[in-house]
């Protein structure tokens, strides 16, 4: 279980023997919990430290001296049984803070809260051994083996609840099955997921879960996606769909094709993506990252001058009792766990909700975004065309010209072309078969049906063949043009006998989208390659504020720079490869799960879905993130400046002081508190439907 430094970012853990935090770097504030690897094996760790040694303590403290006058008894041989216990407790259950303290803290120059711990339990522990032998008169046996034991109880705590804020990526491994069957010839056989290759055919049954990514051969099922995309229904996936690692076939077989394994699987890149997150530094870790830096050198110096007042004024031993509580109860624990304990529960949650954070940075600067500009095309709108309109001459009817018009499209790749067999298709048309099929690029097709000449396309196919519409057609398509949607012809022979208009569909989502952002005061702007009569229609139908349109992709980057000039904090929303400049160059990039991975690389947050809602889950988190960063703050801040003065005997004349076992059980209250209260995040819904309320 010893991790390798250079891949271990969480210094200050590390233990001998294989047991221990081998490569935490900087525990002087506790400042990278995100970075564990295996927390399990640290939890259980502490958890047997911590037992063992409170039984060893028990004794010891029953046979103080101090104990024995508070309840007027007198055991054998307590003259012999803290020191020797006391002894075991220091070497054994000491250890992991002397190790940490001197491998992570002391040699790297970088000491913090394992150091003051040591220095601590050291102080006593040599103070008590001086005592027994006579050569001084300051006993704190019971009181070292308290301290010992709090500080593992509290260590145990805190590994375990950084342990569960990092569960998503434990939970995103287990969602792949062990095994998965592999198609042989006319067999299947049952191999270890790890076994796949790209090219492999699987067969995934009803209630299975897909074990890598691919395509869709044969079969069709309702898919649950909803670990990887956060969306509660299952989707219709059929032949030619791609599917991915994790997602569950609820009541359908499929036969799969792998096209991607391993790391290369989106499921591996989700994980990538939560565990990068957790590991970046926002703005306000990097202030309680240098609060607990610096906690350290003000602990020490307070924990000097107690100790020097106190033997200025005769009495030595008080002074060293103030000055251990010092240095234990200004230990940085729950300062340098306010802020990564926080990043990892917020990152881990939006994850399992379908929003994914690759830098916690963007997800704290999302809460400040007063503007969001979304691509159109896939954003906004579905991103496929769909015919939405149809008109014909005398002689001929929709159906008819369905028909004609689909069996041209057939072998067409274009999204026009699929939209028109898919209206054929909802329509129950039968399609006859075409021939002599031949694309004319940037125009349209012809082929032969039935026996006549079919040709499907735009204006410029009308011009190349060179005949008009006649008078049915030309007045709707005129509406069409007018209100920006384009125009489809279907030529039979020389003559047009009708027409198609098609659009993208806008998303229903994306009007409670635009509501749900002017509600919060957030302007929405469109941006789009498309023409400005289309960009003004889908802006005036979902209420938006501003449109750029007819922008070429290599323009697209300088619209955010227009609206950052203009004093707004920018965030894009896009799926494109040519939304990465603009993404890369806004305040927060913002890409849709289904665009490219180019699009994602450039982006700091990625919707795992296509629900343009998402935005507003990542505004809530992002706000909601940040209250319990200032929370956490604000109470492991204010903690410091009440219990250091109390420790070093400021209300001592009253009657009020801190022992170091107390000490010790402050700071342990101080860090359960503050993770308690970073684990409220998990109660934050980003369920679309609630984020849009």
């Amino acid at each position: 279980m010893q991790h390798d430094a250079e891949q271990h970012a969480h210094a200050g853990h590390a233990m001998p023997d294989h047991e221990g935090h081998a490569g935490h770097t900087n525990h002087g504030g506790h400042t990278d919990h995100a970075g564990h690897a295996d927390h399990a094996g640290h939890v259980e760790m502490f958890r047997r430290y911590f037992w063992w040694n409170l039984m060893l303590a028990v004794p010891v403290i029953a046979s103080s001296t101090t104990v024995e006058g508070w309840f007027g008894y007198d055991l054998p041989l307590s003259g012999w049984i803290p020191p020797i216990l006391g002894t075991v407790i220091f070497v054994w259950g000491g250890r992991p803070f002397l190790t940490m303290a001197w491998r992570d803290e002391i040699t790297a120059r970088s000491p913090g809260m394992m150091t003051l711990i040591s220095l601590a339990i050291t102080v006593a522990f040599c103070a008590s051994l001086a005592t027994t032998f006579g050569v001084a008169d300051l006993d704190f046996w019971w009181e070292l083996a308290a301290l010992i034991v709090v500080m593992l109880l509290g260590h145990w705590q805190e590994m375990k609840a950084v342990g569960q804020a990092q569960g998503a990526l434990q939970a995103l491994a287990q969602l792949l099955p062990d095994d998965a069957d592999r198609v042989v010839g006319e067999l299947t056989e049952r191999v270890p997921v790890s076994d796949l290759a790209e090219g492999d055919a699987v067969i995934v049954r009803p209630g299975g879960r897909v074990p890598a990514d691919g395509r869709i051969v044969s079969g069709e099922a309702a898919v649950d996606e909803s670990m990887v995309t956060g969306e509660s229904e299952p989707v219709r996936r059929g032949e030619g769909a791609r599917v991915v690692a994790g997602t569950v076939a609820t009541d359908g077989s499929l036969r799969i094709e792998v096209t991607a394994v391993g790391e290369a699987t989106a499921l591996a890149g989700i994980q990538r993506m939560v565990s990068q997150a957790q590991e970046s530094r926002s703005g306000t870790r990097r202030l309680a990252d240098r609060a607990a830096a610096w906690l350290f050198y003000v602990a020490l110096a307070t924990a000097l001058l107690t100790f020097v007042v106190h033997l200025v004024m005769g009495d030595p031993g008080g002074g060293l009792v103030s000055a251990i509580s010092v240095l234990v109860v200004a230990c940085p624990h729950a300062l340098g766990l306010a802020i990564p304990l926080v990043v990892a529960i917020s990152t881990s949650t939006a994850a399992r909700q379908g929003i994914l954070i690759k830098d916690a940075g963007a997800l704290e600067s999302m809460r400040l975004i007063d503007a969001v500009l979304f691509d159109k095309t896939g954003t906004l709108t579905q991103g496929a065309p769909r015919v939405t309109g149809m008109t014909v001459i005398d002689g001929w009817d929709e159906a008819r010209l369905l028909a004609v018009a689909a069996a041209a499209e057939s072998e067409s790749e274009h999204p026009v072309g699929r939209a028109v067999m898919a209206a054929a298709d909802e329509a129950d048309v039968r399609v006859p078969r075409a021939s002599q099929v031949s694309t004319l690029p940037g125009r349209g097709v012809t082929a032969t049906v039935d026996g006549d000449r079919v040709a499907v396309g735009g204006p410029a196919l009308l011009e190349e063949l060179g005949v008009s519409e006649p008078q049915a057609v030309a007045v709707p398509t005129a509406e069409w043009r007018q209100a920006g949607a384009s125009v489809l012809y279907v030529v039979v022979g020389q003559a047009v006998v009708g027409a198609f208009t098609t659009a993208d569909p806008i998303r229903d989502e994306s009007r409670a989208t635009v509501e749900a952002l002017h509600r919060g005061g957030v302007s929405v702007a469109l941006i789009t390659g498309d023409s400005r009569a289309v960009a003004e229609s889908v802006a005036g139908e979902l209420g938006i504020d501003e449109v750029f349109a007819e922008v070429l992709p290599e323009d697209k980057d300088q619209a955010v720079g227009d609206l950052q000039a203009e004093g707004h904090r920018v965030a894009m929303v896009g799926d494109g490869v040519n939304d990465a400049p603009a993404l890369a160059r806004a305040d927060v990039g913002v890409a849709i799960g289904a665009g490219t991975d180019v699009a994602m690389e450039a982006a700091g947050l990625v919707l795992a879905s296509s629900d343009p809602r998402g935005v507003l889950g990542a505004i809530a988190l992002s706000r909601a993130t940040y209250r319990k960063m200032r929370q956490n703050l604000a109470w492991a801040t204010g903690y410091n400046v009440v219990a250091i003065p109390v420790a070093a005997g400021v209300l001592a004349p009253i009657g009020v002081t801190m022992p170091p076992a107390i000490a010790a059980v402050a700071m342990s209250l101080s860090t359960i508190i503050v993770a308690a209260n970073a684990q409220l995040l998990r109660r934050v819904s980003l369920a679309p439907e609630d984020v849009a309320r």
